[in-house]
């Protein structure tokens, strides 16, 4: 029977079997997930890079970053430390991923993200409670460029269990108990209640959930995509069933520069097709704002 380290080796192999890219980067925090990945990495390819992101949220971080750092190098691996400051609207966690994020986004290649099959069942879970569309529900995707995530497919417990068979130090991140985060009371409240009343599977079952979905969303953008119609022109799209209609609309925003739509923008935009009454303007993220006007949609800047 395969153990721990194969199981991670296979998904890791596959993944890279199938994507082929020319340079490769870990991301790198210091817990099992990352350590995992990393060390998984730089026996298939070494001399791989390795980032890690000192976020400067605890004390003692700049020491997690170089400990984390020497043990890829350990494992074969070209390491680096990035440090960010973590500064701007919508809460620490969304300011520290955005941090991350452009720290990690890389010149040319992917980069390697830790995310589990355990991360893919909190995010569906989160997109279900926030009522935030199939796009959340779906998850995250495996291979989203220039991100890779080889260990969707592979629980928590087995990179755990990698790093214990390997002998690695795994550091344990304080924010990952702290209850005053949504995710953490997922983890360590929600989804053993979800295990105990449906007697388990519960985290394979919202993964599989969330493949099911990213295939139908992806076949509907395709058909938006293929859409030749004119988008400013409502008698062009009133017709078109709703889900494709708000995909067509999702574009042409986007084109015109409309950052972060959520799904309460898009519907409401989608009522000056769906539902028009002479309504005013929709406001829209980066200071524009959607209106209807001679049978026409447009988006112009807030005055």
């Amino acid at each position: 029977m395969n153990g721990p380290v194969a199981e991670i080796r296979t998904a890791v192999r596959r993944f890279l079997d199938e994507v082929r890219p020319d340079a490769v980067t870990v991301a790198v925090s210091g817990g099992a997930d990352s350590l995992a990945l990393a060390a998984c990495v730089g026996r298939l390819l070494p001399g791989a890079s390795a980032v890690v992101v000192d976020h400067q949220l605890q004390p003692g971080s700049a020491d997690v970053a170089l400990r984390a750092a020497s043990q890829c190098a350990g494992f074969g691996l070209v390491a680096r430390v990035e440090t960010v400051t973590v500064s701007g609207t919508g809460g620490p966690e969304a300011a520290a991923r955005k941090a991350r994020y452009d720290a990690l986004r890389p010149a040319r290649g992917i980069v390697l993200l830790g995310h589990t099959l355990d991360d893919q069942a909190e995010t569906v879970l989160l997109g279900l409670g926030r009522g935030s569309g199939p796009r959340s529900i779906a998850g995250m995707r495996a291979y989203d460029p220039p991100w890779g995530r080889p260990l969707l497919g592979v629980r928590r417990s087995v990179t755990r269990a990698a790093c214990a068979e390997q002998g690695i130090e795994v550091w344990e991140d304080p924010h990952n108990t702290d209850p005053s985060f949504t995710r953490v009371r997922l983890r360590t409240e929600v989804m053993p209640l979800l295990e105990e009343v449906l007697q388990g599977g519960v985290a394979a079952s919202l993964a599989r959930t969330a493949a099911q979905l990213r295939e139908d969303c992806d076949a509907l953008d395709s058909l938006a995509e293929a859409f030749s119609g004119d988008c400013c022109a409502v008698d062009d799209i009133a017709e078109l069933p709703v889900a494709l209609r708000r995909r067509v609309l999702r574009s042409w925003l986007i084109e015109e520069g409309v950052p972060e739509l959520s799904d309460s923008h898009l519907r409401r935009v989608d009522a000056l097709v769906s539902e028009w009454r002479g309504q005013g303007g929709v406001w829209l993220p980066g200071g524009f704002v959607a209106r209807r006007a001679h049978g026409r949609l447009v988006v112009e800047p807030q005055s």
